[in-house]
């Protein structure tokens, strides 16, 4: 059997197709219950965390870096540090804010501590930070890599300009170049990142690694018209259900699910995994009941028609492109 590791963009990181979000750690998942996720998530053979300095620093209580601190305590009881590829970033934590060289800097020696290494596998710029020249930010990010305490280097949250800059810049001096892009991309929400952003990305040979993969989780299929569901995001889930997009979207998962006796989480990720350039979607499970349905992507092929239908009931409005 084959196995089911992609290469991210250019680098020498090998990653399973569905990155687990690290987000829920230390809010709607305590530690004990992160570390079951955690496990089970391994034990299906994935590889591929992501997590940042600033989750979750919104919950009451909390400072930022209590992910960071549980996937460190997590690898260190279990002995697999170098069995895991862990992404995290910087640049959206109230004390260290933007994108300038020293908040950089003091970033990365933070998260290496919280995780309890010596390396820091993706490094992301969380948003980014245009009262910051990309030179400024490039070089301090090549630093990072040149001390090895960085493997690889990635951007989330960037317009397609920036992320040309950044890439001319790193190549005319030789530094380290961005191989991969966050972007949020979804079935319910393409033209963000299909067009411009796109375009840079694939001609520049980078991996896509799509942030809200199931939309708040709307794309679980839980969040029907008219039904009500208890969950820190069921807001923001509940409204994709209310739009003729949304509820086509639920149709041909349904559908496509149903052929395949497959989860409508599943085949929603295993639609954004076929999509050029992606590499592997983000989804965060809360507990290990919500996990299978997750790692099944690594299993589920779906065919050409269903891909298409499925990009077809999706649309999309604005520069996007709606070709399957």
């Amino acid at each position: 059997m084959s196995s089911p590791l992609r290469p991210l963009g250019t680098s020498d990181l090998r990653v399973f197709p569905l990155a687990l979000g690290g987000n829920v750690f230390g809010w709607s998942a305590d530690e004990r219950q992160s570390f079951a996720v955690l496990d089970a998530y391994a034990a299906a053979g994935g590889n591929f965390l992501d997590t940042a300095d600033v989750y979750s620093e919104w919950v009451e209580g909390n400072e930022g870096g209590e992910s960071e601190t549980i996937i460190g305590r997590w690898m260190a009881s279990r002995g697999n540090r170098s069995d895991v590829v862990v992404a995290t970033k910087v640049g959206h934590h109230s004390r260290l804010k933007g994108l300038a060289a020293p908040t950089i800097k003091a970033g990365a020696e933070e998260s290496l501590r919280r995780l309890g290494t010596d390396h820091i596998d993706l490094y992301y710029t969380h948003f980014d930070d245009e009262s910051v020249p990309v030179e400024e930010i490039v070089t301090a990010l090549d630093q990072l890599v040149k001390e090895g305490k960085v493997r690889a280097v990635a951007a989330s949250n960037i317009s397609p300009e920036r992320l040309r800059a950044s890439l001319d810049f790193a190549e005319a001096e030789g530094l380290a170049r961005y191989v991969a892009l966050q972007p949020e991309y979804n079935l319910v929400a393409r033209e963000k990142y299909e067009g411009p952003l796109l375009d840079v990305v694939a001609g520049a040979g980078l991996a896509a690694v799509p942030y809200f993969g199931l939309a708040s989780g709307f794309l679980t299929g839980k969040y029907r018209p008219g039904r009500t569901v208890e969950s820190v995001r069921a807001r923001s889930a509940s409204a994709h259900a209310e739009t003729a997009r949304g509820r086509a979207v639920l149709t041909a998962l349904d559908e496509v699910a149903e052929a395949h006796g497959a989860e409508p989480a599943t085949v929603a990720l295993a639609w954004l995994a076929s999509r050029p350039t992606v590499a592997a979607p983000i989804a965060s499970a809360r507990t290990v009941k919500q996990l299978p349905a997750l790692v099944a992507v690594a299993d589920l092929t779906l065919t050409a028609d269903e891909l298409a239908r499925l990009t077809a009931a999706s649309g999309t409005t604005g520069s996007g492109t709606t070709e399957g």
